[in-house]
């Protein structure tokens, strides 16, 4: 069974920049975040909510599985980096964190048929709450 895949919410500034990515990307990746998108509520960068994981947001994390909790920053492909804690919203937990907020969790099938459920526990930073809106 699929659980109800929770609504998310998406800067029209973060909308624009992320469908110029899927357009010039191809494979998998970029269509599960094209998919991601399309159930997404559009908001302009001053009405987001301050607990919505946005780009570039800093968002702590747990593994509902493993009890493990991360905190990681939701990047653009060319800012990724492992090391940085830089998560690319390419990869399949990039593309689930994009548009949740506080208290939400999301539930995705893995390589092997297993599934794999976050919850948001806390977004520490997000550019739009702190005053800075990319153009």
């Amino acid at each position: 069974m699929s659980t109800q895949e929770p609504r998310i919410v998406v800067t029209s500034s973060d909308m624009e920049r992320l469908r110029t990515l899927i357009d010039t990307t191809a494979g998998d990746k970029a269509d599960a975040l094209d998919a991601e998108l399309t159930r997404a509520v559009v908001v302009e960068p001053t009405d987001v909510p301050p607990d919505v994981v946005t780009m570039n947001s800093r968002v702590v994390y747990r593994d509902e599985e493993s009890s493990e909790t991360r905190e990681v920053t939701l990047s653009y492909p060319k800012d990724a980096s492992l090391e940085q804690g830089r998560v690319s919203v390419l990869a399949p937990v990039g593309a689930a964190l994009l548009g949740l907020s506080v208290g939400q969790e999301i539930e995705w099938l893995v390589p092997g048929g297993r599934h794999k459920r976050l919850r948001i526990l806390a977004v520490t930073y997000q550019p739009q709450a702190a005053g800075n809106y990319p153009h």
